[in-house]
């Protein structure tokens, strides 16, 4: 199964994130996500922009809402030309596959996966916020496997459930993980973190990697550098 870094473009215009990926220029187009931040600003167009300068697009923006509710706001968004999608496990086998049948509508399907817990999501949080007393690992293959069981492509996860999931969902099941950080770097806001070559090891398929990579002195060095780690086995 083909592995990949995807680059977390969490700008607040369409201007600035043009501006940044056109320092790839004459590289490989990098794999890109698209936030609520993003798609909010700009609209359905930004998709068309970067798949027309030939990035592939992960467009995160987590639907979660009664099953009608999402599978009509899927087959909008299944016109974009999106490779990748999303939305909360949380809601449950029928909201996912009112999903599955709303992408169904377009041409090509693009991959659905389900956000199980996020990555700034803590042991202690989940027991004290929302009430699950189970140990997180626990949890996260729980929503896997309803999330397969429904039909998706695989799930969000943080690279520490990644084996796991597989374990439990089989190796063609994808793990899409954020909570990447360099060796010795801060973890910001996410909770449950590893190095790109820590999520290799792990198990993770794709690593959805931000600050790390927009906010380097060189993003294309420090993209680079991920690629390094994530995808070479001796570092």
């Amino acid at each position: 199964m083909a592995k990949d870094v995807i680059i977390a473009c969490d700008f607040p215009s369409g201007e600035e994130t043009m501006a940044f990926l056109d320092k790839f220029q004459g590289r490989a187009r990098p794999y890109v996500k698209i936030g609520m931040e993003l798609f909010y600003a700009q609209g359905p167009d930004i998709v068309r922009r970067l798949k027309d300068r030939g990035h592939s697009v992960f467009l995160d923006l987590k639907l979660h809402d009664i099953p009608n509710t999402v599978g009509r706001a899927m087959g909008v968004l299944s016109h974009l030309g999106a490779d990748m999608v999303n939305l909360h496990a949380a809601g449950g086998s029928a909201m996912m596959e009112a999903a599955i049948e709303g992408l169904s509508r377009g041409g090509q399907r693009p991959l659905l996966i389900a956000v199980t817990q996020l990555t700034s999501t803590s042991q202690e949080r989940l027991e004290r916020e929302l009430l699950i007393p189970r140990p997180m690992e626990e949890v996260v293959t729980s929503y896997a496997r309803t999330a397969k069981a429904a039909g998706l492509n695989g799930v969000v996860c943080s690279p520490l459930e990644a084996g796991t999931i597989h374990a439990a969902c089989g190796d063609g099941f994808l793990t899409v993980t954020p909570g990447v950080r360099f060796a010795g770097a801060a973890g910001d806001d996410q909770q449950r973190v590893t190095t790109p070559a820590g999520a290799r090891s792990l198990g993770s398929d794709y690593i959805v990697v931000g600050r790390p990579i927009t906010q380097a002195p060189d993003p294309v060095a420090a993209y680079e550098k991920c690629l390094r780690e994530f995808l070479t086995d001796n570092n």
